[in-house]
């Protein structure tokens, strides 16, 4: 038997007992967006540097103004350094009563098709993702003695409350943290049996504006058509945002925008993937971005402006006829690799003055913004990861993009000069963040093995 055979058979021998850890970090109800769980969210990242303490590695809990990070390090072995990260905070459990199961006592569910639900908040997201890994290197060390390459891991308290500690964590220990390459296990399968690496997410920027003509709400029949109204204002405005083909119509907006790789348009029109069930799903039935776009480009790899809300003059019950003297909108931009978010929202801004009629006038806020990101196709990390995938679940690993945004990568990259590797486990009806979350029993035992196998790739890699 090989040696990576070895560590894989440990793997299916001991999953009742990883599991059980599993169990036991589930039941620790580590909210961090209340107040009330703070002992809680410490308490898990005890329990974390134990287990990283328990690997060899020299673990601790370091102190932020919010909710702790853990931080552990492995030995200083050949080849590549990875740094881990996950989080061991979780969504609220509200509305309770929509629970099968109380969240933090998690259970194990068989299901008719022959799959198993491991049943708990935070089972997918992100515990038993993170643990995947944590597993991957305890059978490393179980089996050989050590741990594959150098590993450092990094998990954080405070990823659902949007990671206010992070940027300055990074800021205060970068030097030590910096490794080759940052794995993240916190996203999705491509399907229920095909694997997906992550390679790149859309930036974003997020702006909300109002616009003024005259100093009150007028009567419509006093005033009617002499007077600007907001509303009809802002209308056009919004109006102008896109063209007929999809497309965004602020002048300079595509200036930085670079085409999709031809082997990237090639893999991903391989995937299987059904564009009119996509949208048939939430009742469409015609894309609405770019014309001679694919759906998974729109999503994926282009750019886009989506009004998020509007609002102006009178909305109560009844009628009243007014000439509104105000509107407002949220609006928020999708990014994609080199555009510049502060350059857009200067563009976006630009565009809308250039819009405004006599009388009027308007003021912005400013709200988030990230830039997007994409892996190197060509890196030896990423195939090798590929690769082990592949083999593991026996059907090609899928190149993927996501149409959301991830800021903390973006932290990484910008603070530390890291890319970000995301490999998940996790399916799409794992319901995080709703009632009855769930993770597959196979999603983490071949997430084990999976790990185990890119580390084993990984080993073979030249620093």
């Amino acid at each position: 038997m090989s040696q990576l055979d070895a560590i894989l058979s440990h793997v299916d021998a001991s999953l009742d007992a990883s599991l059980d850890r599993l169990f036991e970090l589930i039941a620790i109800p580590s909210i961090s967006t209340e107040a009330a769980f703070a002992p809680d969210c410490r308490r898990a990242a005890d329990w974390l540097a134990a287990e990283l303490s328990a690997l060899g590695m020299d673990a601790s809990v370091r102190d932020t103004t919010g909710h702790p990070m853990v931080v552990g390090h492995g030995p200083g072995i050949p080849g590549p350094h990875v740094l881990f990260y996950g989080h061991y905070d979780v969504q609220p459990v509200d509305p309770l009563e929509l629970w099968t199961n109380p969240p933090f006592e998690p259970k194990l569910v068989p299901q008719p098709d022959g799959e198993t639900h491991i049943l708990g908040r935070g089972a997918s997201d992100d515990k038993g993702q993170l643990l995947t890994f944590i597993e991957a290197c305890r059978a490393w060390k179980n089996v050989t003695g050590s741990l594959p390459i150098r590993i450092s891991m990094l998990f954080e308290g405070e990823e659902e409350a949007g990671s206010p500690s992070l940027a300055p964590f990074l800021d205060a220990y970068g030097d030590e943290l910096r490794a080759d390459i940052m794995l993240v296990c916190d996203t999705d399968m491509w399907d229920h049996d095909t694997p997906a690496i992550t390679t790149m997410w859309r930036g974003f920027v997020s702006e909300e504006f109002e616009i003024v003509c005259g100093d009150r709400d007028l009567h419509s029949g006093m005033f009617g058509s002499a007077a600007r109204n907001a509303a009809q204002v802002m209308g056009t405005i919004i109006g102008k945002l896109r063209l007929d083909d999809g497309s965004v119509g602020i002048p300079g907006f595509y200036d930085d925008v670079t085409e999709l790789p031809e082997v990237m348009r090639e893999q991903w029109a391989s995937l299987p993937f059904d564009a009119e069930k996509f949208l048939a799903d939430v009742g469409l039935t015609t894309p609405a971005g770019e014309a001679g776009r694919s759906v998974l480009e729109q999503v994926w790899a282009r750019p886009t402006c989506e009004i998020n809300g509007v609002w102006s003059g009178y909305t109560g019950d009844g009628f009243k006829t007014v000439i509104p003297a105000r509107a407002s909108a949220k609006l928020s931009f999708r990014l994609v690799d080199g555009q510049d978010p502060d350059r857009i929202r200067g563009l976006f801004r630009a565009f809308v003055e250039s819009l405004l009629p006599p009388d009027c006038s308007v003021t912005f806020k400013a709200y988030a913004a990230a830039a997007a990101q994409a892996m190197p196709l060509d890196g030896a990390l990423l195939n090798k990861a590929r690769d082990a995938l592949s083999i593991e679940w026996e059907r090609e690993a899928a190149l993927a993009g996501t149409g959301g945004s991830i800021p903390i990568l973006g932290e990484f990259k910008r603070r530390l000069g890291m890319d970000s590797l995301l490999v998940g486990f996790a399916r799409f009806d794992n319901r995080i963040h709703s009632p009855n979350e769930k993770y597959d029993l196979s999603s983490f035992h071949k997430g084990i093995r999976s790990w185990v196998r890119i580390l084993s790739a990984f080993s073979e890699t030249p620093a």
